[in-house]
């Protein structure tokens, strides 16, 4: 048993299976380009995110002084 299964009491679910489950699965290009799809979007969300949490820290810091 994976650890995240013995702790959640589910399956985990791949990135390349982040369908509905019970919904049929797809074939081929169709899976590759969901995937291509929902990383390119992870990938975006990150950005803003590290944007955001650089432009608080950017006000925060201070200059050094010796």
């Amino acid at each position: 048993m994976a650890p995240f299964e013995a702790l959640y009491g589910r399956r985990c679910r791949s990135p390349i299976g982040w369908f509905m489950v019970g919904e049929v699965t797809l074939i081929g290009l169709e899976l590759v380009q969901q995937a291509m799809e929902k990383v390119w979007l992870i990938r975006e969300k990150l950005k803003m995110a590290q944007s955001r949490q650089k432009s608080y820290a950017d006000v925060r810091r201070r200059d050094l002084e010796f």
